[in-house]
């Protein structure tokens, strides 16, 4: 049973004082984390239900949930704004701290091919989960290849490549200089034996002033 019955007035202000707090909305009330990339897809922070009700206005169609379906204030209250706005949401997890399951790029690559447009991408702080949505879409969307594509996972967008966060850095980074020189495509690659998550995950160190910044001080999702 959910912890947050939004469709009550007790349940919708507890979710949102859960949502202030416990997932730092305090801390985006002035700053979205916002920007288009090309005319049909724009990647943020989580949005609250009053964020979505402007990008709903702006025409946006599908939001893609990066953080997941979680029993949190935050999950309620924007699954109930985009009924009630007549949003698609997709829930679509991935991870800040591993490289992607092939069956997650799969399924990025599928959805790019299969949403209505205008969509907005986010996570919690729009910078690293959705950056890597971001390179998916330019890669799988617009055509772009990957060492073009890999620009979203950048400071620009309050991504840290220094820290745990750049293990997705690592991964996509493997590919431009191992294996895309050779001709394989970044599908191709993904899908092969050649491609294993949890050893490249192993093989990654991350710098510890790094992760001390993005697991200490920002408490990075």
């Amino acid at each position: 049973m959910a912890r947050f019955d939004v469709s009550t007035e007790a349940g919708r202000r507890a979710a949102e004082r859960d949502f202030f707090w416990k997932d730092h909305a305090f801390l985006r009330l002035a700053f979205s984390n916002a920007h288009w990339l090309g005319p049909d897809l724009v990647r943020t922070n989580q949005p609250s239900p009053r964020q979505l009700e402007g990008w709903a206005r702006r025409g946006i169609k599908t939001v893609i949930n990066l953080r997941g379906e979680r029993d949190e204030g935050y999950y309620w209250l924007e699954k109930a704004a985009c009924e009630r706005l007549g949003l698609t949401l997709i829930d679509a997890p991935l991870d800040s701290r591993d490289p992607p399951e092939k069956s997650r790029v799969r399924r990025a690559r599928d959805l790019f091919k299969s949403i209505e447009y205008p969509v907005l991408i986010h996570c919690k702080s729009g910078a690293d989960r959705a950056g890597l949505m971001a390179v998916f879409y330019r890669h799988f969307h617009l055509g772009e290849p990957i060492s073009e594509a890999m620009r979203e996972l950048s400071k620009k967008y309050l991504h840290s490549r220094e820290g745990l966060t750049g293990v997705l850095d690592h991964f996509l980074e493997t590919y431009v200089n191992e294996v895309e020189p050779t001709g394989v495509g970044f599908m191709e690659w993904v899908e092969s034996d050649a491609y294993d998550p949890e050893a490249m995950r192993k093989d990654f160190r991350a710098n510890w002033w790094g992760a001390l910044l993005t697991e200490k001080l920002l408490k990075r999702e």
